[in-house]
């Protein structure tokens, strides 16, 4: 039951256990505090008691998954909700735990915001202290929230956003939208919708709006003399509804957030390896033959490859895709093609879009059953430009829809041998705001829903593979999302154009998205549209695009070419062996998308992440982190054939290629030869890299394991440990998994290594090697015993 806590002539204040409530009587607005946890608090402001969208499908604290109705809004069952205390002097009120503390100036519903440091509160945060908020609708239609900012600001997150890392100085438009071959360093929005960004200062806290309707975020790119330095938040519609989360570190306050957003997905680990792809062999009149003669390639060329994404082509009827129709003439016998790519260790992914053309043999009946979001006042389908024809999008509020996509989906291609779905072209560009959808039996606008859809859509593509083969895991990709994407798919930067200044933004583009909670991602190397990427670009891209979670190489170029790995046969050699080694790195990335699971961990960081006291590592870079203890470099401009790279302080680096140390804080030349991996490894650190079948390769399958063990070369131990399961079944939820621990110390005589395999998984490896990096003539001991050998060192796996 509410207890009235203060009264006075504009407000009234309630409590009830973890919520605190603001009634402003004049502009008939409530301000809800919620303390959900030591460190985060929820601020929700509603006009009178009313929620415009009950539901949430962005918020599952902890959670894998979330119903297709959504969670309710107000549901904080997952929360610790810990103990806070809440007290009223004059106009302010001030609310706080252990750690964070709010005071809310009652008048006007002001919020500042305050962090225990050192036994002192001191002020983090505080709304604009002229106009805040839209009580009056003064500011013109939706919600607004304005807060004050400071010139030595940074901020990062938004999602997937061109052009710096750091967003301060910048506006940016939140909708989804597809804009292929945009501008690398300018084009805005994108095709995602992540609502949520960090803040750096002297102390660190991140914002998240649970809000899905078009909005804007301006960076402190307006400035008006009359109200300070400010930033402000704009949506088109629903209710100002955020998360304030409070952090010692970024890493902190997004791992936080990770939570608050629900766990990435973990996905069968030949989703980590090399993708083929491209729109030419899909469109072509022999597509079939096409896609054998890739296979074939990539035996002759020794490529590795573990799966290829099926381009809408397979679709067409003409020059228009018709989604899950087949063309039997450019593919005569798809289940034969598919199961001869499953033999040949290559697996399929079918794209799929969430749009009907008005001409499409299922059109009608999808109308008759109403699957379609209809329009404003018509009880017809909404009718959008798509591709180049006019249709109508499937609504995915509507449990009718999902069971049809679900059926469709296993009919016509988890049926055919498919592995997987690519939801693409999934931005659901309905222009018209009043658009209806069935909202689960609760007609609503499109307004707020956007982004819902495209969720909706991930989680019936997903649930359909799980109900087809509940024994792999299932994976999908998709192009567009929002926060809680990560629980369903892993995702790439979209339709990127050939230019080295791609390659050089796109680094920042992903790793925005990695501050961002959407950790499984990869870029179209190479470029998708525009023209061929000439040799050197191509190859740079591959040796930067190696490093990412997803890798693949996709085109639709302009003057007709097809990015393959062997379009350039004199640096065939050279991609090769870069692919290959991407091969070996699976394992590193597996551990490190396991952690992103388990953890809330990203992959890919910026070198700030994990060194947050350096300054010199908050410049802008083309340098980033995968994982802890890789710094990868990248060749982003022509005929850079030597690079000065800034490695951060507090430890050594050692360079993959020439195997030398560099201490950290400084900047160092290194060369960039196009035929090998360009990275750092950080000294007191393992790599563990496979080591395959007949030096790699096509079908070269993992036989041992080897650790690379980068020496201190002093009086030190570190250690670490590495996930491993089949890469492929449920079994690991039942506990069928194993840790290859390690653990080293280091004399300036010795060095001891200690390792062993702890789970129930047993993995199919034969020996483990290791090899050791700063060894500097030290005798080496393995398990207590002495090793004699001077290069690398094998052992049977016991």
């Amino acid at each position: 039951m509410d207890k009235t806590i203060v009264t006075t002539d504009k407000a009234v204040v309630n409590k009830q256990d973890h919520i605190v409530s603001v009634h402003l009587k004049e502009v008939n607005k409530t301000l809800q505090v919620m303390v959900l946890e030591d460190t985060v608090f929820r601020v929700l402001m509603t006009t009178g008691d009313e929620l415009t969208t009950p539901e949430t499908w962005m918020i599952a604290p902890g959670l894998e998954d979330v119903p297709f109705e959504g969670r309710d809004r107000l549901d904080v069952s997952p929360f610790s909700l810990p103990d806070y205390s809440a007290c009223q002097d004059g106009d302010e009120l001030a609310l706080e735990t252990e750690k964070l503390k709010v005071v809310i100036r009652l008048s006007e519903l002001k919020l500042t915001w305050f962090e225990k440091k050192h036994d002192n509160w001191v002020q983090v945060a505080a709304d604009r202290d002229t106009v805040s908020y839209n009580h009056k609708g003064d500011l013109g239609d939706g919600v607004y929230h304005y807060m004050s900012r400071s010139s030595s600001d940074r901020y990062y997150g938004l999602g997937e956003k061109t052009g710096d890392l750091n967003r301060y100085g910048r506006r940016y438009r939140m909708k989804n939208f597809d804009p292929m071959g945009y501008d690398p360093q300018h084009t805005d929005p994108l095709y995602k919708h992540i609502p949520f960004y960090m803040v750096k200062n002297e102390s660190t806290y991140g914002i998240l709006y649970d809000n899905l309707s078009t909005s804007t975020f301006d960076m402190g790119n307006e400035m008006d003399n009359y109200h300070g330095y400010y930033r402000y938040y704009h949506a088109e519609g629903g209710d100002l509804d955020y998360y304030f989360i409070s952090g010692t570190s970024l890493r902190d306050v997004l791992k936080q957030y990770g939570w608050l957003t629900g766990k990435t997905i973990m996905g069968p680990k030949w989703s980590l390896g090399y993708s083929g792809s491209t729109m030419t062999y899909t469109d072509a009149d022999d597509a079939q033959d096409q896609l054998y003669q890739f296979i074939h390639d990539c035996q002759t060329y020794d490529i590795p490859c573990d799966s290829f994404q099926l381009s809408s082509g397979y679709t067409s009827i003409g020059d228009k895709r018709y989604v899950f129709n087949w063309n039997r003439d450019k593919f005569p016998d798809p289940k034969k093609l598919f199961q001869d790519f499953v033999d040949a260790g290559v697996r399929l992914c079918a794209n799929i879009k969430p749009a009907m053309l008005i001409d499409h043999p299922l059109y009608e009946e999808g109308k008759e059953k109403e699957l379609f979001i209809k329009q404003a006042k018509e009880d017809e389908p909404e009718l959008i430009q798509f591709w180049d024809e006019r249709g109508s999008y499937l609504d995915f509020t509507n449990p009718a829809t999902i069971d049809w996509w679900k059926t469709k989906v296993k009919e016509q291609l988890l049926s055919y041998g498919i592995s997987s779905t690519w939801n693409d072209n999934n931005e659901y560009e309905i222009w018209d705001n009043r658009a209806r959808i069935h909202g689960f039996g609760q007609e609503r606008s499109i307004r707020e829903y956007r982004p819902v859809m495209t969720l909706l859509m991930m989680k019936a593509s997903l649930e359909a593979q799980k109900e087809f083969t509940s024994s792999e895991r299932p994976y999908l990709i998709s192009r567009s999302g929002c926060p809680g994407m990560q629980r369903y798919a892993q995702t790439w930067t979209g339709d990127n154009r050939t230019s080295w200044e791609t390659l050089k933004y796109n680094i920042r583009t992903g790793v925005g998205l990695s501050l961002s909670g959407i950790y499984n991602f990869g870029h179209d190397v190479g470029g998708f549209a525009g023209d061929a990427p000439e040799p050197e670009l191509f190859v740079r891209w591959i040796q930067n695009g190696i490093f990412h979670p997803r890798f693949t190489i996709h085109s639709w170029n302009d003057d007709k070419t097809v990015n393959v790995p062997w379009m350039y046969k004199e640096y065939l050699s050279d991609v090769s062996g870069l692919m290959t080694f991407r091969a070996r790195l699976i394992p590193y990335i597996y551990d490190l998308l396991h952690q992103a699971s388990e953890n809330n961990e990203p992959l890919v960081k910026p070198l700030f992440f994990n060194y947050e006291d350096d300054e010199e590592a908050y410049k802008e870079s083309d340098e980033f982190l995968l994982g802890d203890d890789v710094l990868v470099v990248t060749a982003t401009e022509k005929d850079m054939t030597q690079k000065s790279v800034y490695l951060p302080e507090g430890t050594s680096w050692i360079y993959y290629l020439t195997g030398k140390s560099y201490r950290g804080g400084s900047y160092v030349n290194v060369e960039l030869p196009m035929d090998q991996p360009l990275f750092f490894m950080k000294e007191g650190s393992i790599l563990p890299l496979a080591v395959l079948a007949h030096d790699g390769g096509f079908g070269a399958e993992e036989v041992d394991r080897e650790f690379t063990i980068n020496l201190t070369n002093g009086h030190t131990s570190f250690e670490r440990r590495f996930y491993d399961d089949d890469g492929l079944t449920q079994k690991y939820q039942d506990g069928d998994y194993c840790y290859f621990q390690l653990k080293v110390e280091e004399t300036p005589e010795t060095v001891n290594l200690h390792y062993m395999v702890d789970g129930h998984y047993t993995p199919a490896l034969q020996k483990l090697h290791f090899t050791f990096n700063n060894r500097n003539g030290r005798q080496v001991f393995i398990n207590g015993q002495e090793a004699e050998e001077a290069g690398t060192i094998k052992r049977d796996l016991e």
